[in-house]
């Protein structure tokens, strides 16, 4: 299988070297265990000289003189926050880095993109109409600027077409792995154990929902309002009264910044104020699921489980 990993100027440090360093291993357990599977791994650019965001040289192949590959795998930028993000994607080299992109899809390949680099896929309109995650904190961003890709920023890996998109910073090993699960399973779920990568279907758990909803003002406010009532349970009409808007604005702007209803926001808020108390207090799960609105221990423990894909002992040990 040949593998192109494009660094652009900029690149996230640990994002290619996670790549690299996944791949590099899969390929030595090969040799160890006899596997009858070879990745053929090349650093590409589209421009001469490479530089990393911690300004370490990359010794990069031209596109130009290559031929179409099997695969071609995009680290993030190191621009890390909307501002510099968004500037790092009106370069030029970002633009270029898109039409091969475009060349190489048209041609056979499957594409796969973590983090930040989620976005210069996303740039070449390859995305649209396909299904995506990205980092947690720029959910926001990226539906506002590409609303023809349904974005799923809770997930830590989405497969869509000849497409993969992986979640926030080193979401770049799941990405990794998933192209040496496509061509030997086993051989992936031995590079994991080598690599001490624990299995995560999502990024839920990391997710600060705040921060995310503090990008629009009538969001901010609501997410104020909604901490301030989770025991006493979500109502739309006390909302928009506290909070100075209407039902229509609330719930467009909610749809906007975060993909989800009012409603589906309160029960995140929910999750995570259990999680924390779960994390920094003895309480019994009892407890917790009253203090956040929640009849009984049960239907807080299934929520958890369905949410987050963890249990209560697993969210507790991991406090601990």
């Amino acid at each position: 299988m040949l593998i192109y990993i494009l660094a652009l100027n900029g690149v996230f440090d640990t994002g290619l070297s996670s790549l690299m360093d996944v791949i590099g291993t899969a390929n030595e357990l090969v040799q160890q265990e006899q596997i009858s599977v070879q990745f053929d791994v090349r650093l590409v650019g589209v421009r001469r000289k490479v530089q990393t965001a911690q300004g370490l040289t990359v010794p990069v192949l031209s596109a130009v003189t290559l031929p179409c590959p099997d695969v071609v795998l995009v680290p993030a930028l190191g621009a890390k926050m909307p501002l510099s993000l968004t500037a790092a994607l009106a370069r030029r080299e970002v633009k270029d880095a898109g039409t091969w992109i475009k060349k190489w899809t048209q041609e056979g390949a499957v594409v796969g993109a973590a983090c930040t680099a989620t976005f210069v896929l996303a740039e070449t309109g390859l995305l649209d109409g396909q299904t995506a995650t990205t980092s947690w904190w720029l959910s926001s961003l990226f539906r506002q600027r590409y609303p023809r890709v349904a974005i799923d920023e809770s997930r830590m890996l989405v497969n869509s077409s000849c497409f993969t998109t992986a979640g926030a910073a080193l979401a770049h090993l799941d990405l990794g792995l998933s192209i040496v699960r496509s061509q030997s399973p086993g051989l992936a779920a031995l590079c994991a154990r080598y690599l001490l990568i624990e299995s995560r279907a999502s990024q839920a758990v990391f997710v600060i929902p705040d921060h995310v909803a503090h990008t629009d003002p009538i969001v901010e406010r609501f997410e104020q309002w909604a901490r301030k009532h989770l025991a006493q349970g979500f109502s739309m009409n006390a909302a928009i009264t506290t909070i100075g808007t209407s039902e229509r604005t609330l719930v467009r702007r909610m749809q906007t910044i975060l993909g989800k209803s009012p409603l589906a926001y309160f029960q995140d808020l929910r999750v995570e104020r259990a999680v924390h108390l779960l994390q920094t207090s003895d309480e019994s799960v009892e407890r917790i699921a009253s203090l956040v609105g929640y009849e009984d221990g049960t239907t807080l423990r299934t929520l958890l489980r369905r949410k987050l894909g963890k249990g209560v002992r697993e969210l507790r040990d991991r406090g601990s």
